[in-house]
């Protein structure tokens, strides 16, 4: 990834043609009414026209009461062949019928599915994107030992058992997806992988800065991030907390976050950890 990268106001047809798989990974960072950056992992997004995107929607989540509210949103989509597009859209209207609409319940994911499809299609105009780009997995592997050493040698201050063990071993499994999300100055959320990320004690999350450099160093220390861990057994966490900036532990250059929120998107029901929330008696029936 580069601060230099090429901008394209469209995608080509090669594109297009790589988002069609069901199997791939899509991002999409919003912004929730405080103005905070969110991550969600929609496996449906992909570009309708040159200068469309949509995605179906199944299940509820914050992410689309967010871009109701706040139309700016950013995005990631990374294939099987380890290829990635990242870009910024806005969202424009939803549908509940239409050509995407069918187009969608009849994949083998939801037209063979009794217990839910897609019922709503969401529709975004492109902004920019910044073309096809490998991971660059040699890289990521040396981050990730690194991270491992730093993980080490960093001090295991507080006292809060902010990430809990199951949201620590998720995270600190090196094959797990990892990304970063913050707002940038133009007030579009931007998506950083940090797929080399681990946790370091209960309340903080560390990456060494040797791969995705140029990104991360992009970063304003003491921004609010969203951080999203994903497995490929349909397991995720979304994590939000303070970015420390880029530090040396013990020689190696790691970019950390201090976690003050937990949040566990995945169904049946998608709900806040930490801080814990109250629980309210039912009085109406």
């Amino acid at each position: 990834m580069s601060n230099q990268r090429t901008i394209y106001k469209s995608f080509s047809e090669s594109d297009i043609k790589s988002f069609e798989p069901e199997m791939k990974v899509g991002i999409l960072a919003t912004i929730n009414e405080d103005g905070l950056p969110h991550l969600t992992l929609l496996s449906t997004l992909r570009a309708s026209s040159p200068t469309e995107l949509v995605f179906g929607q199944f299940s509820e989540g914050l992410s689309k009461v967010n871009i109701r509210k706040n139309p700016k949103t950013g995005f990631l989509i990374l294939t099987l062949d380890r290829n990635t597009w990242q870009g910024k859209a806005n969202f424009t209207h939803t549908e509940r019928s239409g050509k995407e609409f069918d187009m969608f319940n009849n994949m083998p994911m939801f037209r063979y599915n009794a217990y839910f499809g897609i019922h709503t299609v969401y529709y975004l105009d492109l902004v920019e994107q910044y073309g096809k780009e490998l991971l660059p997995m040699g890289n990521i592997v040396q981050a990730a030992l690194k991270t491992m050493v730093a993980k080490m040698l960093s001090p295991k201050k507080g006292r809060d058992e902010v990430l809990n063990l199951w949201t620590r071993q998720l995270i600190d499994k090196i094959s797990n997806l990892k990304f970063l999300a913050y707002i940038a100055e133009d007030g579009y959320p931007m998506i950083v992988p940090v797929i080399q990320a681990q946790t370091s004690g209960t309340e903080q999350v560390v990456f060494a800065a040797s791969a995705f450099t140029e990104d991360i160093k992009s970063i304003p220390a003491g921004t609010t991030v969203a951080f999203f861990c994903m497995s490929f057994n349909m397991e995720d966490v979304l994590l939000r907390g303070t970015y420390q900036g880029v530090q040396r532990i013990g020689g190696i250059q790691c970019g950390s976050i201090s976690v003050n929120w937990v949040y566990s998107p995945m169904p049946p029901k998608p709900e806040q950890i930490y801080p814990e929330t109250k629980l309210e008696a039912v009085t109406t029936f």
